[in-house]
C-alpha cells in the first residue's frame, strides 16, 4: 500500500497538473501548496520519486524559496537555481521556473542586470504574470534594491499598456497601499497626514478604476481575484470610504487574505472589524 507521503505527492501533483497551461493559476497553486510543505520533506521526496518531472523540480525550488524568505537567506541558492534551469529545459514555455528564480534573486539582492534578465524570461512567456509583477515591485521598493521613484516608473510603464482584467491588474493599487503604509510607519507629521494620500490624483483614480471594474460580476477571473478584492477593501477602508467598501466586502464574503490586513494587526480581527463597520 502507498504510504502517506506517496498519497500526498499524488494529490499535489494532480492539483498542479489540473491547472494545465493557465500559468497564473499554476503559479498560485504552487505558492499555496509550497507554504505548508516548507516544514516537511514532501518536496524532496517528490523530486526523488520523479527526478525528471519539471513540476517536482519547481515545487522543491518554491519550497526552498519560502524557507529562504523565512530565514532571510537561501540555504543553497546554486542548487535551487540549477533545479529551476532544469525545469525550464523540460518545459520551455512555462514561466514558473523563472518566477521562482526572480524571487530568489530578489531575496539575494542581486544586481538589476541579472534580475531584469530573468524578468524578461518571464515576460516572454506570460506578459501579465501576477506573481512576477509583485516580485519586481518588491525588488524595486525602497526597502530592497530601489526607491519610490523606481516603483513609480515601473508602475507607470505597466499601467500604460496593461489590458483589462489580467492577473497583474492589482499592481498599481498594491504599490499605493505599500506607499501608504510606508508613510504611516515613518510617524510624525508624515504619518499624521498619510490619509491625504488617498485624495491625490494617482490614488483616487486607481481606486475609482478598481471600483468601477473589479466589482463587475465575473470581471476578475484570475486565481488570486479574492486577494485583490481584499486589497481593494483595505484601500477603501484606509481612504475612509466605508460605504463603497461595503460592496467589496459583500463580494469577498468570508475569504480573508493575510495581506494587507496584517499591516494593521491580526488579519482576521482587522478584516472582521472593518467588515462589520462597513456593513453596519
Amino acid at each position: 500500500m502507498p504510504g502517506l507521503t506517496d498519497i500526498q505527492i499524488d494529490q499535489v501533483e494532480r492539483v498542479i497538473q489540473d491547472a494545465g497551461t493557465d500559468w497564473d493559476r499554476r503559479a498560485h497553486r504552487f505558492a499555496v501548496l509550497a507554504g505548508p510543505a516548507a516544514n516537511s520533506g514532501l518536496a524532496r521526496s517528490w523530486r526523488m520519486r520523479r527526478p525528471k518531472s519539471a513540476d517536482a523540480l519547481i515545487f522543491e525550488s518554491w519550497v526552498e524559496l519560502i524557507r529562504g524568505q523565512l530565514a532571510g537567506e537561501m540555504e543553497d541558492a546554486r542548487a535551487t537555481a540549477d533545479r529551476c534551469h532544469r525545469a525550464a529545459e523540460l518545459q520551455p514555455s512555462d514561466p514558473t521556473p523563472w518566477v521562482v528564480m526572480l524571487g530568489m534573486l530578489r531575496l539575494l539582492r542581486r544586481d538589476p542586470q541579472e534580475v531584469f534578465q530573468v524578468w524578461h524570461e518571464v515576460m516572454a512567456r506570460d506578459a501579465w504574470h501576477r506573481e512576477a509583477h509583485l516580485q519586481m515591485l518588491g525588488y524595486l521598493s525602497p526597502e530592497e534594491c530601489g526607491s519610490h521613484s523606481r516603483v513609480l516608473d515601473f508602475v507607470d510603464s505597466v499601467r500604460s499598456r496593461i489590458p483589462p482584467a489580467v492577473p497583474a491588474v492589482g499592481l498599481e493599487l498594491t504599490a499605493i497601499v505599500e506607499h501608504h503604509h510606508r508613510t504611516v510607519s515613518r510617524g510624525g507629521v508624515d504619518g499624521l497626514l498619510a490619509r491625504r494620500q488617498w485624495t491625490q490624483a494617482r490614488a483616487a483614480s486607481s481606486l475609482e478604476r478598481a471600483l468601477a471594474d473589479w466589482t463587475k460580476p465575473g470581471y476578475l477571473r484570475h486565481a488570486a481575484a479574492l486577494a485583490d478584492l481584499n486589497l481593494l477593501a483595505y484601500a477603501l477602508v484606509r481612504a475612509n470610504r466605508l460605504p463603497e467598501a461595503a460592496e467589496v466586502f459583500r463580494l469577498i464574503g468570508g475569504t480573508v487574505t493575510p495581506w494587507p490586513w496584517r499591516m494593521d494587526g491580526e488579519p482576521l480581527q482587522r478584516f472582521g472589524y472593518w467588515q462589520t463597520q462597513a456593513l453596519r
